[in-house]
């Protein structure tokens, strides 16, 4: 039998301590196709380049494993993982992270972390985002990179699974003996209310830095992913991509 293959992503680039880790855990289980973006590309969503070329270099083969960077989105490396790298062949599984940050609530929709899991799940390939509460470029990724094993392990031994499949998974910035477990939950209700701090670059010409806080809107519910992090456990939230609101259907139908 085939060894599974396993494709890896990120959004905070090919260089990122968290992708280290997440390659690692990735060969503890088959052979290893990686492509990630040659910098940052956090907050890009589910962007993709359409007015630019992309460019594709590899940077790292060894048995068993092979990394790339390209100077798109995490989008653009899904993508060009897909339907031109591995275009005969798919992957057992994708995992995008470890982020440096979190991806939890709201930040579900602006993560480029996720965007390439939700991408990868377009392909009926399992995904799973990885995502640790520590913004740190050199994060202490230990208790992470282990229940991300524990994650993936659960996924390629499963004997069904949903499909398509698309995971969302935070782990807190606690040490490893501190971390509760894993809960399964809910995405908590939340917005970022922004804050743009007017600074003057040295001809005079104003600029901004973009900061913000994330509001929960329902700090005391039990069952979101918001209150597992708070708690000391690890959230574990299914994704789907259908944003109809459906309970609204029935009311604008009498409107229209």
């Amino acid at each position: 039998m085939k060894k599974p293959l396993i494709f890896v992503t990120n959004d905070d680039g090919v260089g990122a301590r968290g992708f280290q880790y997440a390659l690692s855990i990735a060969r503890k289980f088959g052979e290893v196709v990686a492509v990630a973006p040659e910098r940052t590309q956090s907050g890009m969503s589910h962007a993709i380049t359409m007015s630019s070329p992309l460019h594709l270099r590899r940077v790292r083969q060894e048995e068993g494993m092979v990394v790339y960077a390209c100077d798109g989105t995490p989008v653009d490396c899904v993508k060009m993982a897909f339907d031109y790298l591995l275009a005969d062949r798919r992957p057992d599984l994708s995992i995008s992270g470890i982020n440096h940050g979190s991806n939890s609530s709201v930040c579900v929709i602006y993560s480029g972390t996720m965007g390439a899991a939700v991408e990868a799940s377009f392909y009926n390939i399992p995904s799973v985002g990885l995502s640790l509460l520590d913004h740190n470029f050199d994060a202490d990724c230990t208790a992470a990179a282990h229940f991300g094993e524990i994650v993936v392990r659960s996924l390629l031994h499963a004997e069904r699974l949903p499909s398509p499949l698309c995971l969302n998974v935070n782990i807190p910035m606690l040490p490893l003996e501190q971390l509760r477990g894993v809960k399964v939950c809910r995405q908590a209700k939340a917005y970022f209310r922004e804050n743009f701090h007017p600074r003057l670059d040295p001809s005079g010409r104003e600029y901004f830095w973009l900061t913000g806080d994330m509001i929960n809107l329902e700090p005391t519910a039990t069952d979101t992913d918001e209150w597992a992090l708070d708690h000391g456990y690890v959230s574990v939230v299914p994704v789907q991509v259908d944003l109809t609101a459906h309970r609204q259907i029935d009311s604008l139908k009498k409107l229209f």
